[in-house]
């Protein structure tokens, strides 16, 4: 028991997290569409950075819950179609592999739409949707930390850029879907994969960026607490 502990521990690389942020630059494709047919060929054709900007940014973007992506947003805003939007808003492209799974997805729910509704009206003037794409840049903010409680006192000043960064961001760069940044060094640095696998739970398709910080917050504090008082949990 003894030797397979050490092994484990022999594994573990103690090296600091340091936080990083993403800025990103909203850049046009001059690509916009009108009506849902338009919309089905552009998101057929359009680059995987689009994709990725009216996806997995959307909440990077601050916008209320009730629609998960710019797409289901305009379906449901600017076209009118409640039932469409809800299907759109229904994929969670953390479930997918890749960008163009996530397109797949997109013109899926589409083409059904469109089967019942062959023919798509368009929308009023001036309400056509505008592809964009962003050119990101990622630099160090000068934020390092050693252990569970400093990363906690960092978690809480952190700016939001930095947590859509490490927690929504690396699920598409590490290419491992329910993997973030956090929850990987804290299993593979500090070796405390029940905290990783908790964080891992936290479902990123139903909060917001700051409800995310609150719930990573309110799991690393209850750790915190118990190595301050050497309650093993």
């Amino acid at each position: 028991m003894a030797k397979k502990a050490r092994i484990k521990k022999a594994r573990i690389k103690k090296e600091p997290f340091e936080f990083k942020q993403c800025v990103s630059i909203v850049k046009s494709t001059g690509t916009h569409v009108k009506n849902l047919s338009e919309m089905r060929q552009a998101i057929s054709k359009i680059g995987d950075e689009a994709i990725f900007h009216h996806v997995h940014q959307y909440f990077l973007k601050g916008h209320m819950l009730e629609y998960t992506n710019d797409f289901s947003q305009w379906a449901g805003e600017s076209l009118e179609e409640r039932a469409l939007a809800e299907r759109l808003a229904s994929i969670d492209p953390y479930t997918f592999k890749s960008i163009n799974e996530v397109r797949k997805e997109l013109i899926r729910e589409i083409d059904a739409f469109l089967e019942m509704c062959p023919k798509p009206h368009d929308v009023i003037e001036g309400n056509e949707f505008y592809f964009n794409e962003t050119v990101s840049f990622v630099f160090q903010v000068g934020v390092r930390t050693q252990n569970l409680a400093e990363f906690l006192v960092a978690i809480e000043y952190i700016d939001a850029g930095s947590i859509y960064y490490h927690f929504y961001d690396s699920r598409v760069r590490l290419g491992e879907g329910t993997v973030d940044d956090f929850s990987r060094w804290i299993e593979h640095s500090l070796g405390r994969k029940n905290i990783a696998d908790r964080i891992r739970e936290i479902d990123p398709f139903m909060h917001s960026i700051e409800s995310i910080r609150t719930h990573i917050k309110e799991i690393i504090a209850v750790y915190v607490r118990a190595d301050m008082e050497g309650v093993s949990i």
